[in-house]
């Protein structure tokens, strides 16, 4: 089956408005085993809408249109299909009676505006919108199934998990049962993993497709079969991948790095403290982002100067000034005293070179030294790591995060995530 997709506003064409749509019906269709094959993006054009849909009817086998069915003059998207069905628009008793009740369950008066959405192409289908005023239709032009909806996110989302999903998938072939794996990873780039894998796989099945994709800080594996017959398979090569990344591998869900954490911190009963410096309490702000993280941490501290560093977490001035703040010593202390101060089980403490200045021959920028454990099992080591502030700031934190995870599962692995500083 080919599915393309013809989005409609002025608002994305001027780049006001995000298109997060396209992406959404991609990824839900994908689940179903109807992959995207083509999009297009127009503006509120009467005739560029008009030639589109006719074009696009003609080359495919469904064609989902997103936007413009508001109440507003520049929502055109009915009177274009219209006109390429060569009908006229006609007020549709059941869109009319589904625009009516929806203002009546919320008090407001239906208004000339409102009602233009219940003038439809003659002939068209309704597809139910059970969260907002604008229905959806449908219609066979040319032989392609050609699908209406709204630009709202969550209205869209609606119908299509209740309505337009399921007509897709009876469009299919009985054999066809998408399955798909993601497995979230952590300090590995693209590049470095697919060739790991080439490299340890080239036998690689060509029933399984392997893809990647790249996000802050969590890279994502994607593995997928489309038929019942090779699930069996994927679960091979779901359990190979697993053995390949070894500890790398941070979740199979969509948990965050912080989340998983958290888990692991709530499963053995124990709470975490962070003392920072160069990620100025962006690894405090990850973990507290997570909903029950006050089950865990009680206390985090950033102590962006020396002073504080030594009046906060009793960091040695003399120390300080020997080593500098970005050293194994300091991120020693630093841990130390968030530890005592805290009451914490388990902490990390970082210290590095953000940037854009402040670098020398000896630290440049992107170095930072990092300690994580306990008060009796203390780790330290530093990483390299160049880029833009909040690059670095965002990768270190996570970077911090995946050390005390690696500590709480206690990983025999020695992760080398970056280019390490040889002293």
């Amino acid at each position: 089956m080919k599915l393309k997709l013809l989005l409609t506003g002025n608002e994305l064409m001027t780049g006001d408005t995000i298109d997060s749509n396209s992406a959404m019906i991609a990824q839900m269709c994908l689940d179903q085993g109807v992959q995207v094959h083509y999009k297009a993006c127009v503006s509120d054009d009467l005739s560029q809408l008009v030639n589109e849909i006719r074009r696009l009817t003609i080359e495919t086998d469904v064609l989902i249109i997103n936007g413009g069915l508001g109440p507003t003059q520049d929502d055109l998207t009915a009177q274009a299909l219209a006109q390429v069905m060569g009908v006229e628009l006609e007020e549709h008793p059941e869109a009319l009676a589904h625009v009516k009740a929806w203002c009546t369950a919320r008090h407001y008066e239906l208004s000339e505006a409102n009602r233009k959405q219940a003038f439809l192409p003659k002939g068209i289908s309704l597809v139910a919108n059970p969260e907002g005023t604008a229905v959806g239709f449908k219609a066979n032009i040319n032989g392609c199934l050609t699908i209406c909806t709204p630009g709202v996110p969550h209205e869209l989302r609606a119908m299509l998990k209740q309505q337009i999903l399921t007509e897709l998938s009876a469009m299919l072939p009985a054999n066809i049962k998408p399955e798909r794996s993601r497995l979230r990873v952590f300090g590995f780039g693209e590049s470095s993993l697919q060739q790991h894998i080439s490299d340890t796989y080239p036998d690689w099945p060509e029933q399984v497709e392997l893809g990647f994709r790249a996000s802050l800080p969590l890279m994502e594996v994607k593995l997928k079969v489309d038929y019942a017959e090779h699930h069996s398979l994927l679960q091979q090569w779901r359990a190979n991948m697993r053995t390949l990344l070894g500890d790398h591998l941070v979740t199979e869900d969509h948990r965050s790095m912080a989340e998983v954490v958290i888990d692991l911190l709530q499963a053995q009963g124990k709470k975490i403290t962070c003392a920072e410096s160069c990620t100025g309490g962006l690894i405090a702000s990850m973990i507290t982002g997570v909903s029950g993280a006050s089950t865990v941490f009680e206390a985090g501290f950033v102590t962006y100067a020396n002073e504080i560093k030594s009046r906060v977490l009793g960091v040695s001035e003399s120390d300080l000034a020997a080593h500098g703040a970005v050293s194994e010593t300091v991120v020693r202390q630093m841990l130390s005293g968030a530890l005592e101060a805290s009451g914490a089980d388990i902490g990390v403490a970082v210290s590095g070179i953000a940037g854009p200045d402040g670098g020398s021959a000896e630290k440049p920028v992107g170095t930072v030294w990092i300690a994580w454990g306990d008060q009796n099992a203390m780790h330290t080591r530093a990483f390299y790591f160049p880029g833009k502030r909040i690059f670095f700031q965002k990768m270190i934190a996570a970077l911090a995060l995946d050390l005390l995870r690696r500590e709480l599962l206690q990983s025999k692995e020695t992760p080398d995530y970056f280019e390490r500083i040889k002293r």
